[in-house]
């Protein structure tokens, strides 16, 4: 199959046959194998995933191992060959650490690249299937339906209605309607028989064949030119970015202090050249991006447990901020397992008449299969409720063939299909109720025909709506068959209404305890809905989404707001009934207005623009458009509202552990420098030497602190408000945190050398060099929590942690007793008294932080001042 084919100017049936493949029946899948094979994967060129070399060399690049590497040069011209070895091990040990680190972060965030992979709806072995785009192959069937991406360049056999927005491609605004007939050699804007790969279908539905896929498609031979990019870092990742740089710079400034009075002190300039370098590695926190990104991918791999697919890995921190949810009701609060309630005849009946029962079967989108009925729930619920009475689709259109369709929308609310009927055309229209009754002027019923009476279906609309349901209005009409069978809204008029519907969807079980989770939260959920204001009233009051000073507003009301009035109402607004695309968007801009973090629900084309506007947009996996999906920040694999509730809670967690993490290294770090600054103004020497604080960095810096980000949650991370957008990663007194507790670890380590130096003992440096790595293990377990005690929440809850403490604990033990080790980290063993000595010394900073969450926990103390926070 030849790539130049020119398939715009064939026709479809010869399209079909040079692909050799048959439209009714799409391909088998050992032909799928094989043309796979032959033709690779349906992915677009991009850039090149990082190979195991680009991330070692990256451990090498960077500026601590410049710093070690003078460090180990200055040993060598010091003639310290075994000092220049033992910096080359750890600097090896080190860019081991960081390889492992960065790989386990790249794996996660392969995994969850292929987790979200798009996907599309194809006709294989003669039904409807649904696969990963990238299994797309030549002379495959594709299905499109409105809000759909194209998934690869197609040759349309089927096109009623169907629009497609090609300004990707072709940077034209207005959407192109398609045809199937073949087309002259022309412009790629002009081949109105062709749908192109990244194109969205704005309306209608259509069938297309596979001609081309991959980087044979028109959008993969630019991308073929555009193959090269960087993963951007997320906002989190940069800013703790620039704090590492900024942090780097201090540790310089403390570095050439330490220099600077050592030099005056009368040290060798060799040994505190050597020293200085030391403390800049120790300054530098050179693990910051790794261990982000590694606790964001493992919360986004927690949330795909949960169904929760994160598209975007910033969305994962984004999540715990959330102040303010906005949640489609069908599906997502309720079970989207729609079924008949009742059926309403303007008669005043409660038995649908036979006109009614067979408008619901043809006016109807579901595809009846070998696995039942699938597509839109309230089409296969009417399509079941008309199968029960008899009204089969496939039987109706035998004799009542549908020649054309005006498709549903959002804006039209409704949907019409056209069906030969002898020398006339049967019109029938089904939707919502205010925009289907406008357009009856008669009524028929068992019959029975005359003028309608409005207020009797109005009567009987407000009372289903009442009570939760879903009602539809269902008209028809005769007319003379237009030339050329033309399918426009202006035969939707002077129609005769056939009777109501009513559907109802159960709320899902776990949705009142969710709702109840957001309120302890301090989140504020608004249901958002195209429902009747009834409908969704009853439904809200159900699930207790409601208070008394709560408001419901419909989506004219809403759009008639001016300003004043809508930030005025707006706290109190919990419904949005009969609401637009259009009015999801002025919600969001709304919402951001009054400072709130807003996450928003979409699964339609026209939700796209709220979803991209929202701080993190949250699709439907199930009944979400392909449009909504690659729009979105996070996609719903079960619709559920739980879910989202989920995941904001692991977000809050992971900033939680990214807090953690900063609390921990800075502390640490500060403690080091403390003590090698404040050594010469108490009269020691050196209290660490060059190679400890290289040792010391890399032990806690390692394993302890990447093991903080499988720290769980906090049992009150649902119980907080939620934290301001602006609020610093400094804030609620981590930095007053890191400078007490850094200002300890240095005073314990230096009080411990000069009390052990007093007493003449000749390894006051070991003593020193084991109380500074116990106390920042003890650091690792204290601030497991912010306010729960250790004893409470548990030594062994977190594993990884526990395992990372205990091995480095037991590295530090070799060093000091093991004499190969001895020799090259010049220590020397410690008496058990000492070594007690050095536990109880450096347990001190356990208790001090116990102390500091006692008193947080406290109620009799002053609470610290909250920052405010808005109601959205």
């Amino acid at each position: 199959m030849p790539t130049e084919t020119l398939w715009h100017t064939l026709p479809a049936d010869e399209v079909a046959a040079r692909l050799t493949t048959s439209v009714g029946a799409g391909l088998m899948p050992g032909e799928v194998a094989r043309r796979l094979a032959e033709h690779g994967r349906n992915e677009l060129p991009g850039a090149p995933r990082r190979s195991l070399l680009s991330i070692l060399l990256a451990q090498i690049a960077n500026v601590m191992t410049a710093l070690l590497l003078a460090a180990a040069v200055v040993a060598v011209l010091m003639g310290e060959a075994g000092d220049a070895a033992t910096i080359a091990v750890i600097l090896a040990l080190n860019t081991v650490l960081g390889f492992t680190q960065e790989h386990r972060a790249e794996r996660a965030l392969e995994r969850l690249r292929d987790m979200s992979g798009p996907r599309a709806k194809v006709r294989r072995q003669g039904r409807p299937e649904t696969v990963p785009i990238e299994e797309l192959v030549p002379g495959d069937v594709v299905l499109l339906e409105a809000g759909a991406i194209v998934p690869a360049d197609l040759r349309l056999v089927e096109a009623p209605q169907l629009r497609l927005d090609e300004s990707a491609l072709t940077g034209e605004s207005e959407a192109v309607l398609k045809a199937t007939d073949p087309t002259s050699d022309v412009a790629v804007a002009d081949r109105t028989g062709m749908a192109f790969r990244g194109t969205v279908v704005a309306t209608g539905r259509g069938t297309g064949i596979v001609t081309a896929t991959g980087a044979a498609t028109e959008v993969g031979r630019i991308a073929t030119l555009l193959a090269h990019g960087v993963r951007p870092a997320t906002p989190l990742q940069r800013r703790l970015d620039v704090l590492g740089h900024k942090l780097a710079l201090a540790g310089a400034v403390i570095c050439v202090l330490v220099l600077v009075m050592g030099l005056a002190r009368g040290e060798p300039w060799n040994a505190m050249l050597l020293t200085a370098l030391s403390l800049a590695v120790a300054a530098i926190p050179e693990a910051l991006p790794a261990v982000v990104t590694i606790a964001l991918a493992l919360g986004a791999r927690r949330m795909a447990r949960r169904h929760a697919l994160v598209r975007r890995l910033m969305a994962a921190e984004t999540l715990g901020s959330v102040s303010v949810i906005c949640t489609d009701k069908t599906g997502t609060l309720t079970e989207n397992r729609m079924q008949m309630d009742a059926w309403w005849t303007p008669d005043g009946g409660t038995t649908p008449s036979e006109e009614l029962v067979r408008a619901v079967a043809l006016c109807n989108d579901a595809t009846t299969g070998a696995r039942g009925a699938s597509g839109d729930p309230t089409e296969v619920a009417l399509a079941a409720a008309a199968a029960e009475r008899g009204a089969r689709r496939h039987e109706l259109e035998a004799v009542l063939p549908r020649i054309g369709e005006v498709p549903f929308s959002a804006a039209r609310a409704r949907m019409t299909t056209l069906h030969a009927d002898g020398d006339q055309l049967l019109v029938v229209t089904k939707g919502a109720p205010e925009r289907v009754l406008p357009l009856c002027t008669s009524f028929a019923a068992w019959g029975q025909a005359g003028a309608l009476d409005n207020i009797a279906a109005s009567q009987e609309l407000e009372r289903l709506a009442g009570l939760g349901r879903r009602v539809l209005a269902v008209a028809m009409r005769h007319v003379s068959r237009p030339a050329g069978d033309a399918v426009t809204e202006g035969l939707e008029h002077e129609l005769t209404l056939v009777g109501l519907v009513a559907l109802r969807d159960p709320p899902r079980p776990e949705v009142r305890e969710a709702l109840a989770t957001c309120r302890t939260a301090g989140i504020p959920v608004v249901m958002v809905t195209g429902d009747h204001p009834r409908t969704a009233e009853a439904i809200a009051a159900d699930l207790d989404l409601l208070r008394p000073e709560d408001r419901i507003l419909t989506g004219a009301e809403f759009s008639a707001l001016d300003e004043t009035a809508l930030d005025r109402l707006l706290p109190s607004l919990r419904v949005l009934a009969r609401c637009a695309p259009a009015e999801k968007l002025r919600l969001v801009e709304a919402l951001q207005r009054h400072g709130g973090i807003v996450a928003m629900t979409g699964d339609g084309v026209n939700d796209a623009p709220a979803l991209e506007r929202a701080d993190v947009g949250v699709a439907m996996g199930r009944a979400g458009t392909d449009v909504a999906r690659e729009t979105a920040d996070l996609v719903l694999m079960d619709d559920n509202f739980a879910t989202i509730v989920a995941a904001v809670r692991e977000g809050r967690r992971i900033y939680d552990n990214v807090r953690r993490f900063v609390r921990y290294i800075l502390a640490g770090n500060l403690g080091e420098l403390l003590t090698m600054l404040l050594a010469p103004l108490v009269g020691l020497p050196l209290p660490l030497l060059p190679i400890h604080v290289l040792w010391v960095n890399l032990v806690t810096d390692g394993l302890p602190a990447l093991a903080l980000a499988f720290e769980r949650a906090e049992p009150d991370v649902m119980t907080r408000p939620p934290r301001p957008a602006t609020e610093h990663l400094f804030a609620r007194g981590l930095w007053q945190h890191v400078l007490w507790v850094g200002a300890l670890i240095g005073a314990l380590t230096l009080g411990t050398a000069v009390w052990s130096r007093a007493r003449g003992d000749a390894n006051w440096r070991t003593m020193a060099f084991t109380a500074i790595a116990f106390a920042q293990m003890w650091h690792a377990l204290a601030i497991r929590s912010e306010r729960t005690s250790l004893f409470r929440h548990g030594f062994t809850s977190n594993p990884p942690l526990l395992g990372a403490v205990l091995l480095t604990l037991g590295l530090q033990v070799a060093v000091v007793y093991m004499p190969p080790l001895q020799r090259v980290l010049k220590t020397t063993p410690l008496a058990p008294s000492q070594f007690a000595l050095c536990i109880a010394v450096s347990g001190l900073v356990l208790v001090a932080v116990e102390i500091e969450k006692w008193l947080r926990r406290d109620p009799a103390l002053p609470a610290a001042p909250a920052m405010p926070v808005r109601d959205g």
